[in-house]
């Protein structure tokens, strides 16, 4: 009987050795399929909140990025550029797999860029261009681009007189860029002169108000506007209003913006130039998570950023007037037939 249960003992103790010894094989098996099923982080770091189309940028960037299995950690400089140089630290810090950058101030990001590309992280340049700083990847819609199509419109209605610029700030490349575009064009304009080339900080509408005030006040003449974006344009409408001529000269921008749609329908606003706000941040998240895997195929063109030559994914804009504001605006969903059109359901 003693026999007997040493035996049973010694069986049992046998059994639950091989099944704890192939628990542990399972779980020794299963911990590459952990390490493999790893989500994705993507720090995003982004200037400021204060211009409307970034909000879109940044909503449809996380959901796209969250749809491909990527994690997001958002930053918001809120316009201040050193404080954008310690948020970009703190994600390089926190080893995110890629970095997306939207410049408040380009020549002040090259360093902790190339800090990032040292610990292995990509780096994109988003709408925006970091200068002297090789990112691997510059995703925008082509400015160039988008300085001409605002040139070419007003030099259609305008093909002779004063012009007034309220660019953008200096510190963002892309009033550079778009400037290439004005000049391009206008070149082949030789009656058209500059009453004004001003550039507003951080965008500010204010700042295009006060100017174009001065201009009018001062009576100083000028023919057409070229803004930087709409919401600087929306500036210099507030000041050709308060001296009863919104209407009467030309005034171009871009973004699309919801106010600068309603300025084009009630005829105070030219044009403004449509950027595929969606289509650039899907794309951006798509490219970042294909970079995160290794699995991204660069682009052959490419852009000087004042020392290197990087890859550079171009999309095409859009010039929006009152003639294709329904087919590109509203067709689109950028934004309803409701939202534009406010004088008419207000009349109704």
């Amino acid at each position: 009987m003693r026999k007997t249960y040493f035996s049973f003992s010694l069986l049992l103790f046998c059994l639950i050795c091989i099944f704890m010894s192939g628990c542990s094989g399972k779980k020794t098996a299963a911990e590459p399929s952990i390490q493999e099923s790893k989500r994705i982080t993507i720090g995003f770091s982004l200037d400021s909140l204060i211009v409307e189309r970034w909000i879109r940028d940044r909503d449809v960037f996380v959901a796209a990025a969250g749809a491909l299995g990527a994690d997001v950690i958002f930053q918001n400089a809120a316009n201040d550029a050193y404080e954008q140089v310690n948020q970009v630290k703190y994600l390089v810090d926190s080893n995110v797999d890629v970095l997306v950058i939207i410049p408040q101030y380009a020549d002040l990001l090259s360093d902790i860029v190339q800090k990032a590309r040292t610990k292995g992280i990509k780096v994109i340049s988003y709408d925006r261009l970091i200068r002297n700083a090789n990112v691997d990847l510059y995703i925008s819609v082509n400015s160039i681009e988008v300085g001409k199509l605002m040139a070419e419109a007003v030099a259609e209605k305008v093909p002779a007189g004063n012009y007034a610029f309220i660019n953008g700030p200096q510190s963002d490349y892309n009033v550079n860029l778009m400037r290439q575009g004005f000049d391009s064009v206008l070149r082949n304009y030789p009656d058209v002169t500059r009453a004004c080339d001003f550039f507003a900080e951080n965008w500010s509408y204010d700042k295009a108000f006060e100017q174009a005030s001065f201009l009018l006040d001062a009576g100083i003449p000028f023919d057409a506007v070229i803004c930087g974006n709409d919401g600087l344009a929306g500036g210099v409408i507030r000041a050709l209003s308060e001296h009863r001529i919104a209407g009467t000269i030309p005034v171009v921008g871009q973004d699309a913006d919801i106010a600068a749609c309603q300025h084009i329908a009630e005829g105070l606003q030219l044009m403004t130039v449509y950027k595929p706000i969606s289509e650039l941040a899907r794309t951006a998240a798509a490219v970042a998570v294909q970079m995160a895997s290794g699995a991204f195929v660069f682009p052959e063109e490419k852009i000087n950023d004042g020392t290197f030559d990087v890859p550079v994914y171009w999309i095409p804009p859009v010039a929006v007037t009152r003639e294709n504001m329904d087919d590109i605006i509203i067709d689109s969903g950028f934004h309803t037939a409701e939202e534009v059109y406010r004088y008419k359901t207000a009349v109704n």
